[in-house]
């Protein structure tokens, strides 16, 4: 996805959380100083295949059969401790650190790609972590306008944003497991970012021309009134 694509979306969800642009390009540009541009080579190979974008909900354990059917998986966050657990192989890990950036350094240790995202948010999670990783294997990422080594896929939360980098990768196939946009749990403002991957899948779903399972039945619910 280009960046003037996702652009119009980036301005909608700043102003739905009153998020500050300035913040996300200081991130950025803390990240892109830790990094070099990322040799694309080192993800896994996905143009045609099925890939599991697995999210950390707690049904993740329930449904690992999808994992280990798909052809790759790209895990979100906590998500690859439940795979490793498993020992379900994760082929790319997408994250914001704010979780567990010890299982990111690890995966980088052992030659596994790690989508590390800066935001306003976690600037000093930035500077501290990613120095200890295997600066070979971190793609970096950001929402904002990319610069030097950064890149923007798309997406918002790690979930979604793990879909996005697998379709722009060339992913045929899009499964789901360790997902849930209903946990009552949660606080207003993780709600808010759940209606966001919602409808950003969906969203996405749309500009594949397919149909993503874990949208059946709320389709119709779904507000996407905010996207452009």
């Amino acid at each position: 996805m280009r960046y003037q694509t996702w652009e119009p979306v980036y301005r909608r969800i700043l102003a739905d959380f009153g998020y500050d642009r300035t913040g996300d390009e200081r991130a950025r540009d803390a990240l892109a100083r830790l990094c070099e541009p990322f040799d694309h080579r080192r993800l896994p190979a996905l143009t045609g295949t099925k890939v599991a974008v697995c999210g950390g909900a707690d049904t993740l354990a329930d449904e690992l059969r999808m994992a280990r059917e798909a052809d790759a998986v790209v895990a979100a966050s906590v998500a690859a401790d439940t795979l490793r657990e498993a020992r379900i192989d994760v082929d790319l890990m997408v994250t914001d650190l704010d979780k567990n950036p010890d299982t990111a350094r690890f995966l980088t240790a052992e030659s596994v790609p790690v989508a590390v995202h800066a935001h306003g948010d976690n600037v000093e999670m930035v500077r501290q972590r990613v120095p200890g990783f295997d600066d070979e294997y971190v793609l970096p990422t950001v929402q904002c306008e990319p610069t030097g080594p950064t890149e923007n896929f798309g997406g918002f939360t790690d979930g979604d944003r793990a879909a996005f980098i697998a379709d722009r990768f060339g992913a045929a196939e899009l499964v789901f497991p360790g997902w849930s946009f209903d946990d009552p749990d949660v606080t207003a403002e993780k709600r808010r970012k759940l209606a966001w991957a919602e409808r950003l899948l969906y969203w996405l779903e749309q500009r594949r021309d397919g149909r993503f399972a874990l949208l059946d039945d709320r389709r119709d619910a779904i507000d996407m009134s905010p996207l452009p």
